[in-house]
């Protein structure tokens, strides 16, 4: 297991864009796959972006697909979710979770530790 806290979360206008940041704990975090997720109001939790354990490989959901990218820095024990082009449909709080596995899922059951959540709130 790791420990995950999110940072960078705001409030930002349409079009602008957000960095979010997941530092990890734990020496095993290079041999961990990462995602983010999030879960808007009233919405049940969503896949956004995954990456595998060295970074070559990433996935993302249609709805953030060119706007948003998932990276890693496995010396810093942290990953990334750099957003662009935000609208008010990415409003929701975002999570970060590891997964105990070279590569990643879409499946938020596949993934064993999460972070708290940081609120994004895009306003237009």
């Amino acid at each position: 297991q790791v420990q995950l806290v999110e940072s960078g979360g705001g409030l930002v206008q349409a079009g602008g864009s957000l960095k979010l940041s997941c530092a990890a704990s734990g020496r095993t975090f290079s041999t961990y796959a990462m995602g983010w997720f999030r879960q808007a109001p009233g919405k049940e939790r969503e896949f956004v972006a995954a990456i595998n354990w060295t970074g070559g490989r990433t996935y993302y959901a249609n709805s953030v697909k060119g706007r948003f990218t998932i990276s890693r820095d496995n010396a810093k024990n942290t990953v990334y979710l750099q957003m662009n082009s935000l609208k008010p449909e990415d409003t929701a709080v975002y999570y970060c979770a590891a997964r105990d596995s070279y590569y990643p899922t879409r499946d938020q059951a596949d993934f064993g530790s999460w972070g708290q959540g940081t609120q994004v709130t895009v306003s237009s």
